[in-house]
């Protein structure tokens, strides 16, 4: 991997979310890359904050973890845990991660809160993971359930809701697509609207197959890994 092939990517993503942005009536600079990292050596990291990207997604706390301590200090760089957190990972993960986007339950949440207020630390950046596509082998809160959920979870001390994560399916069909950003972004909506204190702004949805639908129906994200990277 070099600084040129990803710079050529990166401006190829730019153009393509440009473009889509255009269509949808949107600013393509209200849309924000989230590198993809897992499964790339740590240099894929140096080379995204070479290129001036401020942020890269992992999967797994060990992963990550392991690659904080080959690079050092990344000043310039929040880490962003996209995959599943699993309560008892849930300490090291704040040692690691800046922001936690893939927060699926009430009890991961409370998890999170009760550690932050343990280590006096600031406040966790969080993002709500919601499943719209109902997909039983995704995580994240059901649409019936998810704006109670919000609102419990932004009760909770020591945690800073951003926003809604959403993993589409992996699939060509366009309609299933635009229907699930749609259900992310209407419930987003109705969380600013009904939940006192909630201004979360931002929708994570989107990676390398979809991430023009994703930005025509509203992301603020896109969670780019081969598109932008390369095969892993």
């Amino acid at each position: 991997m070099t600084n040129d092939q990803v710079e050529a990517r990166l401006a190829r993503v730019m153009e393509r979310i440009g473009t889509a942005a255009e269509r949808a009536g949107r600013r393509a600079e209200d849309v924000e890359i989230l590198p993809v990292t897992k499964g790339h050596s740590p240099r894929a990291i140096e080379v995204v904050r070479e290129l001036g990207v401020g942020r890269i997604g992992e999967n797994r706390v060990p992963e990550a973890e392991a690659k904080r301590s080959a690079l050092g200090p990344t000043p310039g760089v929040a880490w962003h845990l996209i995959g599943r957190l699993q309560r008892n990972k849930a300490r090291r993960a704040l040692r690691v991660f800046d922001v936690i986007e893939s927060v699926d339950s009430v009890r991961l949440a409370n998890s999170l809160s009760r550690i932050a207020e343990e280590e006096q630390r600031r406040p966790v950046d969080i993002l709500v993971q919601v499943n719209t596509s109902g997909e039983a082998a995704k995580a994240g809160f059901e649409p019936e359930g998810a704006l109670d959920a919000v609102g419990e979870i932004c009760a909770l001390p020591g945690l800073r809701v951003g926003g809604l994560m959403t993993l589409a399916p992996f699939t060509g069909d366009e309609a299933m697509l635009r229907t699930v950003f749609r259900g992310v972004a209407g419930l987003l909506a109705r969380c600013r609207a009904e939940i006192s204190g909630f201004q979360g702004r931002v929708l994570s949805m989107g990676m390398s197959n979809d991430f023009e639908i994703a930005v025509e129906e509203g992301s603020t994200r896109l969670r780019l890994g081969t598109v932008l990277l390369g095969e892993r």
